[in-house]
């Protein structure tokens, strides 16, 4: 029985997909649940398994083909039967066109073109194949993309020749010096979706960036007398993004506009913190949620910190783990920025940027002193968001950090 393997149900607000990987080839045999074709959304990757044992009959939308909910991805052949007697490949059907008449001949080749898929029959008239020479090794001796290119290489056919302006065009191409070639590689959806919201921001919000600096010493302090004993704990690593987190909520909690955001001529408080942590991918910069990070304690915004970062890399984050959020923190430090000025997630209106740990001199009670100093940047948008608005909300951050204190005692 032949099935229709589908695009699944894209998340809301998502209308179109991208074919990432196909794990299956044509003639291939599988189990029920088995991976069949990774597809890639604007934000996270879709798994399609088998929906039984069964062998791949054609593959109609390749890697990096736009598709959009319920195209027909593939077709296979299902079967009741494990996996293990499953053929490699449909043995192909014997010809008998021998046999027949030319009327024969004729209905049986109409029956043929109308068996194709687009891609075969579009393949096929471009190299000028008669498709009932080949034979098929879909069910009921169909033919297959595959058979068609398997066709073309046992050189049965010979390609036609390129036209005149064609040779022409090769033979006016320099030949590229040693080492100087060139690479052509389509952007990921998750990339061009990045690209995009970046756009977006700078284009829609008067984006502005004020920077102060703070004395990472008695966090520092902090962690290197408790990490051993929370990490035995907790089982999570103590690092410094929890407590800028709690510190950012603190803030957050004294200048409410830093998180709200603009909708048409309204202003939209949120009496919630859902702080996004950006965490880099193979596939890009995602952000996901910390939801009601006010109500979590050190040990709850580690774990979950850490559950991100795993599964942001192995690509298994959810939407709704990646989708809202009232303000965002990215920490340029892991990769050894000094200073830079991050931009704002839209509808956000703010994100606070961490920078790498350096030892400087600063002047401390009259004297000079090396201390561990890092940079803090905030990116906020001036249209909601006052100057004054936006140092006060910063300094809110440097203070609780440079006295810790203060986050147990919501200060």
């Amino acid at each position: 029985m032949s099935i229709e393997i589908k695009t699944p149900m894209l998340p809301e607000s998502v209308s179109e997909a991208t074919v990432l990987a196909w794990h299956k080839n044509v003639g291939d045999g599988f189990r029920r649940d088995e991976l069949l074709v990774e597809i890639e959304t604007e934000k996270i990757v879709l798994e399609v398994p088998a929906p039984s044992d069964g062998v791949v009959d054609e593959i109609l939308k390749s890697a990096g083909d736009t598709i959009y909910e319920d195209d027909v991805l593939a077709v296979v052949s299902a079967s009741a039967q494990g996996s293990e007697e499953l053929p490699l490949e449909i043995p192909a059907q014997k010809s008998t066109q021998d046999e027949k008449t030319e009327v024969e001949e004729s209905s049986a080749a109409v029956k043929i073109e109308e068996k194709l898929s687009p891609a075969v029959r579009r393949l096929a008239g471009e190299h000028g194949i008669d498709v009932s020479k080949v034979a098929g090794s879909g069910k009921e001796g169909r033919v297959t993309k595959a058979d068609i290119v398997n066709f073309l290489e046992s050189k049965e056919v010979k390609a036609p020749p390129k036209p005149a302006d064609d040779v022409i065009k090769e033979a006016a191409k320099p030949v590229a010096a040693e080492g100087r070639e060139t690479r052509r590689q389509p952007m990921s959806r998750i990339r061009r979706t990045i690209a995009d919201r970046l756009v977006q921001a700078q284009q829609t919000a008067a984006l502005l960036t004020t920077f102060n600096e703070v004395d990472m010493s008695a966090v520092m302090a902090l962690r290197k007398q408790y990490r051993e004993v929370f990490e035995k704990k907790h089982d999570a690593r103590l690092g410094f993004m929890s407590f800028f987190v709690k510190a950012a909520v603190e803030s957050l909690k004294s200048i409410p506009a830093v998180n709200a955001t603009i909708d048409g001529n309204d202003i939209v408080y949120r009496d919630y913190y859902d702080v996004g942590i950006a965490v880099s991918s193979p596939r890009g910069l995602v952000v996901p949620i910390v939801r009601d990070a006010h109500l979590k304690g050190f040990a709850q915004i580690e774990q979950q910190i850490r559950n991100f970062g795993e599964r942001a890399k192995s690509g298994t984050l959810s939407l709704d783990e990646l989708s809202g959020g009232t303000f965002t923190i990215t920490n340029g430090g892991v990769f050894g920025s000094l200073v830079s000025t991050p931009i704002v997630n839209p509808p956000q209106s703010a994100i606070l940027g961490m920078h790498k740990i350096q030892e400087r001199p600063v002047v401390l009670n009259g004297a000079i002193v090396a201390r561990p100093m890092m940079y803090l940047a905030l990116t906020y948008d001036h249209r909601i968001i006052d100057g004054r608005e936006a140092v006060t909300f910063l300094i809110g951050i440097k203070d609780a950090i440079e006295d810790p204190s203060r986050l147990l005692l919501e200060l």
